[in-house]
């Protein structure tokens, strides 16, 4: 008989930093599952070209809250692996960074440990995970090589990338080469970077709805609240948010491909592989 899911509500002591917090068992038991939903990622046609996906990982773990509590975040597994997964297996290889070159931070509670194909997936790009490009050195060298570029949620993606000027930069190469740009759940709160450029004005996206964030707390998932809203600073760019709850939609908005949380990656990840295919052809 399986064990009954944890009721018990409060945030878990992260031991390696002070007053930082992991989900409560309660909330990991409610929004995180042993294996994905990971399907359909059948290419017979893949992509054989030169250009690759540059992902942009997040590299800081702690997220102040409101009370003065650190959420221990980074990005979510499932945004980031079942994404990538259908682009590789459609042929398309990756370039990972980071703002400053230091690893990519991953919310591995959230791992779905008997998920074998993740998680071989996740030791196929671990070595970049651990040692990535700095993404200042990669702008330098030119981004002609790459088709798209890839931001993965977690509340990690709200640490720094909305006030990147590296992201700002990749972000507006992405709009004047006509790149397409792919991200979910948190992972929007990047395009932030553009500040009060028009690129994104009068897109439509999927996203983690606000309203939502403000309630992760009574469960023990956070273990304050946010101090910022960053639906609310993207819709007052012009981006018009489409989902106000989440059930794993996706949405397509010219070259922009949006999910609005984890349910979305499986779909995010069709509906970018099925994308890139049709935009850039097997060659």
């Amino acid at each position: 008989m399986a064990d009954a899911p944890s009721q018990d509500k409060r945030p878990q002591p992260d031991p390696a930093e002070d007053n930082a917090f992991f989900p409560s068992a309660y909330s990991l038991s409610q929004f995180t599952s042993p294996k994905s939903d990971l399907s359909g990622a059948d290419y017979p046609a893949p992509y054989t070209g030169p250009k690759k996906i540059l992902m942009i990982g997040a590299d800081e773990r702690y997220l102040l809250t409101d009370n003065g509590t650190f959420f221990s975040t980074g990005n979510h597994p499932v945004e980031t692996l079942l994404p990538m997964y259908h682009l590789d297996k459609a042929g398309f290889a990756f370039d990972v960074a980071t703002v400053s070159g230091n690893p990519v931070k991953f919310e591995f509670w959230a791992m779905p440990s008997q998920d074998e194909a993740v998680k071989g997936f996740f030791g196929k790009y671990r070595a970049q995970f651990k040692e990535p490009s700095k993404l200042a050195d990669l702008i330098a060298k030119g981004l002609d090589d790459y088709a798209a570029i890839f931001i993965p949620g977690g509340h990690g993606a709200l640490i720094g990338l909305p006030e990147s000027a590296d992201v700002k930069a990749v972000l507006e190469w992405a709009a004047k080469a006509d790149r397409f740009v792919i991200s979910l759940c948190h992972g929007p709160a990047a395009f932030l970077a553009v500040g009060d450029s028009d690129i994104y004005r009068g897109y439509r996206i999927c996203a983690f709805p606000d309203a939502l964030d403000a309630k992760t707390p009574e469960i023990g998932y956070m273990p304050g609240h946010l101090t910022w809203k960053f639906g609310e600073r993207l819709q007052k760019l012009g981006v018009e948010i489409v989902n106000t709850d989440i059930s794993g939609a996706v949405h397509q908005d010219r070259k922009l491909l949006t999910g609005d949380s984890p349910l979305a990656g499986n779909a995010l990840g069709k509906l970018a592989a099925e994308a890139l295919l049709k935009a850039l052809g097997p060659r």
